[in-house]
């Protein structure tokens, strides 16, 4: 083979390989990038109080933790407020007590965990495993959506099943006498 043979198919391959570059270039600069996008990392479910893409009034990522339809709930999850507003979210489920909760303009509050703020619905109208109808309100904007049950079968939620009050036991009073064993 003539090195002008060689030369021409080396020049080829080359072309070939920075045109190949080029598109795979031009393609990833036009693919959106996914990691900017809101998700919900867990179980739980998204949901957006003005609409799909506006994003200024959302709860992010709740579920709710409890033992067994009709038993108290724990709600997870966050509500985020990105308006210049403080605003009042309430959640509501069917035959359960609506949970307000404040949030500060600009600010998030977490739900359920040590560090967040307590959110108890005082009956789950669902069995763990089913989803509840809910509605998440903040002023006139309500919204629809299915809030995901789950109990302690998993172990990252068995701390977070709502603990019973249990009545504190009737007093005892001492006898009077103590009868002599000896």
């Amino acid at each position: 083979m003539s090195r002008r043979a060689t030369a021409a198919r080396g020049a080829r391959t080359i072309a070939v390989a920075a045109v190949s570059a080029a598109g795979a270039l031009l393609l990833a600069a036009c693919a959106p990038t996914t990691t900017t996008k809101s998700y919900d990392p867990s179980d739980g479910v998204g949901v957006s109080v003005l609409g799909e893409d506006d994003t200024d009034l959302r709860g992010i990522n709740l579920m709710v933790v409890s033992a067994a339809e009709g038993e108290a709930g724990n709600v997870l999850g966050a509500l985020a407020n990105e308006t210049a507003d403080d605003a009042s979210f309430t959640l509501q489920a069917p035959g359960a007590a609506p949970v307000v909760v404040e949030v500060p303009a600009g600010g998030t509050v977490y739900l359920g965990t040590e560090t967040g703020e307590a959110a108890l619905l005082d009956t789950v109208g669902a069995a763990p495993g089913n989803y509840l109808d809910a509605t998440l309100t903040v002023g006139t904007d309500t919204k629809e959506f299915l809030l995901p049950v789950l109990d302690g079968t998993l172990s990252e939620y068995a701390d977070y099943l709502p603990v019973e009050v249990v009545e504190p036991a009737a007093s005892v009073s001492p006898s009077a006498s103590p009868s002599p064993s000896e």
